[in-house]
């Protein structure tokens, strides 16, 4: 044992941890069967370690085995709730649209011949001409009711719609404000008035506010006075059985500026 305590004594001193003699020496203490185990490499990041499944895991399991009874007799199902019917839920009414109204396309001229206006239609959309089929046809009309033959304009010519595109309404409500407007106005700045003829539809509907029933009848407009309504001059050109009932018609109205006139 001395020999051994000095030997370690030695080592101690050249800092040897661990060392294994190649015989056996004398007094010396038997080695550890530790230090003869080869140490394991150092791996600087080893890889992971897989996981292996074991036979218990990766292997399926058996069904337990039933009986000859349960495999030939059929399971009764299990009874099942009543689902209540859901009710579909409504579905919302569209909203009705509104429908637009397009714009009414006419040309209206204002004429004066004497004690009475004429709001005419122009047949072309142009003001008439001297030579014009409808100009003769109007003057013919004048004669007959014993005013003057050569009307005077009043005012341009107006034409429906006023614009061509853009957000501005020009539907049939908003035609007839502008038409009894120009036609008031103009009413305003002349000599007084007996009669106001409407020649022509687009003048009975847009400044009369009426419809083909009010043709050859008088009319009470308001802020317009007493209004007369004829068909167009076009229509009495294709129409010559109109002319008819339009003399008819004239022989009463016509004492409405005859009597100015005669007195």
């Amino acid at each position: 044992m001395i020999e051994e305590a000095r030997r370690r004594a030695y080592l101690g001193a050249m800092q040897v941890a661990t060392w294994l003699p190649r015989v056996a020496l004398p007094f010396a203490a038997p080695s550890r069967p530790q230090l003869l185990e080869a140490p394991e490499p150092v791996v600087a990041n080893p890889p992971p370690t897989p996981v292996v499944e074991t036979a218990r895991e990766a292997a399926p399991v058996a069904a337990p085995e039933q009986s000859i009874s349960a495999r030939v007799m059929p399971r009764p199902a299990a009874p099942t709730k009543p689902v209540a019917p859901v009710e579909a839920e409504p579905e919302a009414a569209p909203v009705p649209r509104t429908p637009v109204a397009p714009p009414p396309r006419f040309a209206l001229q204002l004429l004066r011949a004497g004690e009475c206006m004429l709001l005419v239609e122009l047949p072309t959309g142009e003001p008439l001409a001297s030579r014009d089929p409808a100009y003769l046809l109007l003057k013919d009309l004048l004669r007959a009711a014993g005013l003057p033959d050569s009307p005077q304009l009043v005012g341009e010519p107006v034409r429906w719609p006023l614009f061509a595109g853009g957000s501005m309404d020009q539907g049939p409500e908003a035609a007839r404000e502008f038409v009894q407007g120009f036609v008031a106005a103009r009413l305003e700045e002349s000599a007084a008035c007996r009669c106001l003829w409407l020649v022509g539809m687009p003048a009975v509907r847009f400044a009369g506010e009426a419809d083909e029933e009010a043709l050859l009848r008088e009319l009470q407009v308001e802020g317009l006075g007493v209004a007369w309504a004829i068909p167009g001059l076009e229509r009495l050109a294709e129409q010559p059985t109109l002319k008819a009932d339009l003399w008819r018609a004239m022989r009463r109205v016509r004492q409405r500026w005859m009597s100015q006139n005669t007195a």
